[in-house]
């Protein structure tokens, strides 16, 4: 049943793009640093990811971590400077397992 709500979602997600004038705009710088995407876009993408699970794996209190996730979500590189500077990461990362 989820599966089918999940599918009807996107489904509908992918009708309701809007119908440009004809015209595709192609762009032409490989970076993007326009409107988010590209390399530095990527690059942001998985600085927010990695923010996400060391916010989501420390032993902070659940309001602080949902706070701090919604910073980060909503401000990405704003929420990720504001996040290394000000959230004493190690006073709550002491629970954190070495990676392999």
């Amino acid at each position: 049943m989820l599966l089918f709500i999940l599918t009807a979602l996107l489904a509908s997600f992918t009708n309701a793009a809007p119908i440009g004038d004809g015209l595709v705009m192609i762009q032409e710088n490989a970076w993007g640093y326009g409107a988010g995407g590209g390399i530095v876009g990527l690059i942001v993408f998985i600085l927010d990811v990695l923010v996400f699970i060391e916010i989501f794996k420390s032993s902070r209190p659940p309001s602080h971590k949902i706070l701090w996730g919604l910073l980060v979500f909503f401000f990405p590189i704003i929420g990720l400077i504001i996040y290394y500077l000000f959230s004493d990461r190690g006073r709550y990362g002491s629970n954190y397992e070495a990676l392999p």
